[in-house]
């Protein structure tokens, strides 16, 4: 099903709170509908201006390359956006801009975070990516979602590895670049980072994502095709998640990836990218060039390139398949991904049959880019194994690779209930605490329901965030709800449950990467007064309660869902 996707929860911005506790509870007064971008300018081609010596990078790129362009600027008074700077967690205010308003009712507002040291995409290395990784997980509370401007160069090789390395991820992050630097009178910069800002800005796809001349695909699935061309990346064995026409972006929903364990977002650095390497299988290889490549000091893991769907010669007396099997028994993880741009390794073949028995790891059909970022991070994991790496390489955990699964049996008349019917049936069911049904009605309607709204703009999370079964809520925070979304007076679910004094329902909402919106917290400070326990969980007020002592409290007694001095929304 394919839906343009609006997402109508993200920031309200100036938004007018009451002065006194008697009228804490008075709905927020709109003004202007906002989100908020933050833009992580790293270098590449995007970011260059002409000089005598030939293209260098552009310091000042928000003021050089995007005030004086009406469609980043909509000429308003100028406001300040807080971005963490650093690993000491400074606080800088950088000035930003605020787009004119979308097709979709609301304006972006960013700013333009700029690297010191602008990274040479060519060269760059997992402490680059770590750099990146680093710059968002610092300011992932400050922001609805992020752009990051790259080079096109290993941008794959980027998005793939920031795929893995955002764990439980619930934001976008968005990556582009450009083959024309964006001062040059013929680009593809402005429309690669216009359609990027605006995915950023409006939709909630919580995966790692690039975006390039009008399409936005999964990071993990992308491959560079073209040294010149606008068209110069593709993703041969994934369809866009997304697609921007001349009305406006279309996303296909039932796509994207959704993180289903109940843990807050964190940051997996230090790839392990100096212990793996790339091997293509050329015509003619030799057993001994191979061995000499398994034998380099500190090897941990092959990326073989194979021919067709996953052929490989054995070489006389089986040398080739001896030599594999004889790395694999010394903690190699060697895994087996196709030189083709379509298709999947599979074992067909007498050959492809041969590397499977010898241990090696079908890569099914992983680009080159993920499988080599997905082994490195896999490596990285502490307490990880050889044998547990190889299993986990066959098996997708964000959306890099194909899996076959079984259909979902439907009545072949068709006859389902229309989509507005089917949320009021969740609704329903959700408010009285049927988790029976709302079993049944996701499992049928799962890849748009989740974070559809309704009239309120309230998803199923945000009811369940006040309903009276906490196990409902558990439910659909596993199948992939959006933790992050805000209705359309700008609350988020763990709002809602903390005004209603829902402490079971505030701590697992926590527990799973929730945190209060920045228009939030002038609200929830003046709510904290009067119930300092229940805020304190939320992460506001004067009692804020550390994620430990939520642990100690889960472990204590915490099972009561309402307490003292709590009411209901």
């Amino acid at each position: 099903m394919i839906s343009t996707g609006l997402n109508p929860h993200l920031s309200v911005g100036n938004t007018k709170m009451a002065t006194t506790p008697a009228l804490y509870a008075a709905k927020a007064e709109e003004t202007t509908q906002e989100s908020r971008v933050l833009i992580i300018m790293t270098g590449g081609t995007i970011c260059m201006q002409p000089s005598p010596a030939g293209f260098i990078p552009a310091r000042g790129f928000q003021e050089k390359c995007m005030a004086r362009v009406p469609t980043f600027n909509d000429g308003s008074a100028s406001a300040t956006m807080d971005v963490v700077a650093n690993a000491a967690r400074e606080i800088k205010e950088h000035p930003s801009l605020r787009t004119p308003m979308t097709a979709y009712g609301r304006q972006v507002r960013y700013t333009v975070f700029e690297f010191e040291e602008l990274l040479d995409s060519s060269s760059i290395d997992a402490k680059g990516w770590t750099q990146i990784a680093e710059a968002i997980e610092r300011n992932y509370t400050l922001f609805d979602g992020f752009v990051v401007l790259h080079g096109t160069d290993s941008l794959a090789y980027t998005c793939s590895a920031l795929s893995f390395m955002l764990q439980n991820l619930g934001k976008p992050v968005v990556l582009t670049g450009s083959q024309a630097p964006m001062l040059e009178l013929q680009n593809d910069a402005t429309d690669n980072l216009l359609g990027s800002l605006v995915v950023a800005g409006h939709f909630m796809i919580p995966e790692v994502c690039l975006y390039f001349n009008n399409r936005l695909f999964r990071g993990n699935r992308t491959t560079k095709v073209a040294a010149s061309d606008f068209a110069a990346f593709d993703a041969p064995n994934c369809a866009p998640l997304a697609v921007t026409t001349s009305m406006r972006t279309n996303v296909n929903w039932d796509m994207v990836h959704r993180p289903t364990s109940l843990e807050p977002f964190s940051i997996q650095t230090n790839l392990d990218t100096t212990h793996v390497a790339c091997l293509r299988i050329f015509p003619g290889i030799k057993p001994e060039m191979v061995d000499a490549v398994l034998k380099l000091d500190g090897l941990r893991g092959l990326i073989l390139e194979t021919f067709g769907a996953g052929n490989a010669p054995s070489g006389q007396d089986n040398a080739m398949i001896n030599v594999l099997a004889s790395a694999i028994q010394r903690g190699i993880v060697i895994v087996n991904i196709t030189q083709c741009l379509t298709g999947s390794v599979s074992p067909v073949y007498a050959t492809g049959m041969s590397l499977s028995r010898a241990g090696v790891v079908a890569g099914l059909d992983m680009t080159t880019e993920g499988a080599l970022t997905k082994l490195a991070y896999l490596l990285a994991l502490p307490e990880s194994t050889p044998e547990s790496i190889a299993k986990r390489m066959s098996v997708s955990i964000r959306g890099e690779l194909t899996e076959s699964s079984l259909p979902i049996f439907r009545h072949p008349d068709g006859a389902l209930p229309e989509r507005i019917q089917t949320l009021t049936s969740m609704g329903y069911a959700i408010a009285v605490g049927d988790l029976e049904k709302v079993q049944a009605i996701t499992k049928t309607e799962h890849h748009w329901l989740l974070n559809d709204a309704d009239y309120s703009g309230n998803t199923p999370i945000h009811l369940a965030a006040t309903s009276p079964s906490v196990e409902t809520l558990h439910f659909l925070l596993s199948q992939g709800g959006s933790v992050h979304l805000r209705n359309r007076a700008g609350r988020t679910p763990l709002f809602l449950a903390a005004n209603a004094g829902l402490s079971e329902h505030t701590h697992l909402l926590r527990k799973s990467g929730a945190h209060l919106h920045s228009d939030e917290r002038p609200a929830a400070e003046l709510l904290a007064r009067h119930r300092p326990f229940v805020w304190g969980m939320a992460g506001v007020g004067p009692k804020e309660i550390s994620q430990r002592e939520m642990e100690e409290w889960e472990e204590y007694g915490g099972k009561n869902r309402m307490i003292p001095g709590s009411a209901p929304s």
